[in-house]
């Protein structure tokens, strides 16, 4: 009787210890954050400003940060600013709507604002190493894109946000600006475009990087790679609890968190569904991936300075508009021609061939069927895509550059997309372009879904999370005080207030080391780094 006692005991008390070491291994934190992408380390950095006392870890599940979308080889590395890029502004009843050209470029000041107070805490260093002034064009032919593109740059003059920007439909000038993209060219050909000297190339990759190791740095702040999520529950005290696997060693741990945000690109969807919160049923992804021809041949490279955007094909979405791009990776100038649509069910470049299918449930499935069934153009856009051949790919750069030659370039597959289609109580479903914040009720978890503009817009993004997740701290005098001092235009639209727009272009210029329009105003000297 007393052996098996003390045997009963001692299984409790073994029992117990497991339990104690098991919660002994769950770490308590203020903040985590699943995703090492430019969404994550843009509100991490944001907070360490804010609160820099508050605790934060990050989960990666590679083995290092920006190697997804956020990566410069899996983007286009455009600063979003509606310069060129001919879907932020439809007609509509014969009237050029620049509603959503102004939203746009007012949030890439706030960007650009952002940025500037990072070089100026040491956060960021050299800024050339993820920002370089690359004027953005757009470039048409054809007697209705021209009219469209000429309405479009008058409409745009209304506003300051675009005074920097010409217009020629003038071979001779087009020429100066672009040769590359005239030599060889038809002189019958009726071109025009717009011109934007104040454009600029961003490597969000090498911004994340620099985030991050400053981050890393910090007393409160835990970076976890390798680490996939593996399940999401809420607690008792409405924390969020997350285990999460190290894909290295097989090791398991878990974290306790106040505040848990998600900016895992295409993966997020699948972890906000994890997560059982309810907003997360209204919404399905359809991946849509991108491929680039490149060339690093420095003869051609030097000859061009522009991110020369076109006209996108019926039915291609916002992202998949043709340019052809002069970028700064790696310190080295190159240009990239696309993006050519790419079809694959994962919803991240190194993700699983079962993500499409693992996030269909009962209450998306529905509305995926009919934003396939009424945006037919869509599906014809990505069979047509994905029936292109290598010469087909090469012909469509020949349009914008006739004088390329095959070998100098090679074909690149980007980063993957996730399309956002969202339940829609009169449609079934809607397709929904941009970016997007889901969000629980109570403000204590957070994902973000979509793509364009995506990361030229993370840090007005994170600011408008931060007033909707922590409202009372966002009205705050401390808080307020600091929102003003990163980002001097804060609560100010620019558009309406001219000087202040100048302002801040002289300020971030001169922090940045972009150089201002008169530095360059119609040719193509701009050195590169």
């Amino acid at each position: 009787m007393n052996t098996t006692k003390t045997l009963r005991w001692a299984l409790v008390g073994l029992t117990c210890g497991m339990l104690s070491a098991q919660a002994a291994e769950t770490k308590r934190v203020d903040v985590l954050l699943v995703g090492g992408g430019i969404m994550s380390s843009t509100l991490a950095v944001w907070l360490n400003e804010l609160e820099p006392g508050w605790s934060m870890e990050m989960v990666e599940r590679l083995d290092k940060v920006a190697e997804e979308s956020s990566n410069g080889w899996n983007n286009a590395g455009t600063g979003h600013s509606a310069l060129a890029e001919l879907n932020y502004t439809p007609e509509k009843n014969g009237k050029i709507d620049i509603a959503k050209a102004i939203e746009i470029n007012e949030s890439f000041q706030i960007t650009r604002q952002f940025l500037a107070w990072q070089v100026k805490q040491g956060v960021l260093k050299d800024p050339h190493s993820f920002i370089n002034t690359t004027p953005h064009m757009s470039f048409v032919w054809g007697d209705d894109n021209i009219r469209f593109l000429k309405k479009r740059y008058e409409a745009l003059q209304a506003s300051p946000l675009f005074k920097p920007m010409q217009y020629s439909e003038d071979p001779e000038q087009i020429k100066q600006w672009v040769p590359l993209m005239m030599e060889g060219r038809d002189p019958a050909q009726k071109l025009a475009v717009t011109w934007t000297p104040i454009g600029t190339d961003v490597n969000f990759g090498e911004i994340t990087r620099q985030y991050v190791g400053y981050l890393q740095g910090r007393p409160n702040f835990d970076l976890k790679l390798s680490s996939e999520v593996q399940d999401i529950t809420r607690n008792d005290d409405g924390s969020w609890h997350v285990e999460y696997k190290n894909l290295k060693d097989g090791t398991t741990s878990a974290t306790d968190a106040k505040f848990l945000f998600i900016g895992a690109g295409g993966a997020a969807l699948p972890l906000l569904q994890k997560s059982g919160i309810p907003e997360a049923k209204d919404y399905a992804g359809f991946p849509v991936g991108g491929s680039f021809l490149v060339t690093d041949n420095p003869a051609i490279a030097q000859r061009h300075m522009a991110k020369a955007y076109g006209i996108a094909a019926t039915g291609a979405p916002p992202m998949s508009v043709p340019h052809l791009d002069t970028r700064v990776l790696d310190g080295k100038r190159m240009i990239l021609f696309g993006p050519f649509a790419t079809f694959s069910t994962r919803f991240l470049k190194e993700g699983s061939l079962l993500d499409l299918f693992a996030s269909m449930s009962v209450h998306n499935t529905w509305p995926m069927v009919r934003v396939g069934v009424r945006e037919f153009d869509l599906v014809q856009y990505l069979i047509g895509q994905l029936m292109q051949s290598d010469d087909d790919r090469f012909e469509a750069l020949q349009t914008y550059f006739p004088h390329a030659k095959k070998e100098d370039w090679r074909l690149w597959q980007a980063g993957q997309r996730v399309q956002i289609i969202k339940k829609d109580p009169e449609l079934g479903g809607v397709l929904k372009l941009g970016t997007e914040v889901v969000m629980a009720k109570d403000g204590s978890i957070a994902g973000l879904l979509g793509a364009s503009p995506g990361a030229s817009t993370a840090p007005p993004i994170m600011l408008d999370l931060l007033h909707k997740v922590f409202k009372d701290k966002a009205a705050s005098a401390p808080w307020q005080e600091k929102f003003r001092q990163i980002i001097p235009s804060y609560g100010i639209r620019l558009n309406d207030h001219p000087d202040k727009l100048e302002q801040e272009w002289a300020y971030t210029n001169e922090l940045l080391q972009l150089a201002p329009p008169s530095s360059h105003a119609g040719q193509t000297e701009i050195a590169a780094p």
